[in-house]
């Protein structure tokens, strides 16, 4: 059996406090897929950066990553950085299936979540 790891991946602050949502997401993610490494990685300004979190998930026997990008929308970094970077990770990692899902954002699931979060906030009339 492969085995799989899931890289949630953020843009990056240079406030360390901007992680924690992500961490918790992180955590939920692990706590319900305990035999996937989940993991984060980021763009810029925060580490791990994806280049590194993949070579070192790879050196440690990992055969299939999924990287979600954990943005809204898919600005030119999903569009283009993103894709850039992934293709390189596949050249430098051939024993490795790595695979992009859609911007978090993007997905219908986590924008009716968003509404439902943002409706909530009204209360009761």
């Amino acid at each position: 059996m492969a085995k799989r790891a899931l890289i949630l991946f953020a843009h990056g602050a240079r406030a360390a406090s901007w992680a924690a949502p992500f961490e918790r997401l992180r955590d939920m993610a692990q706590a319900r897929m305990p035999d996937v490494c989940v993991s984060l990685a980021f763009l810029e300004l925060m580490t791990p950066q994806l280049p590194e979190l993949v070579a070192e998930l790879v050196r440690s026997g990992i055969t299939q990553v999924t990287v979600v990008p954990v943005f809204l929308g898919q600005g030119g970094h999903v569009l283009r950085d993103l894709p850039l970077m992934v293709e390189q990770l596949r050249t430098a990692h051939p024993q490795a299936t790595i695979s992009v899902a859609e911007a978090a954002g993007e997905n219908a699931a986590v924008l009716n979540a968003i509404c439902d979060y943002c409706i909530g906030t009204l209360g009761a009339p």
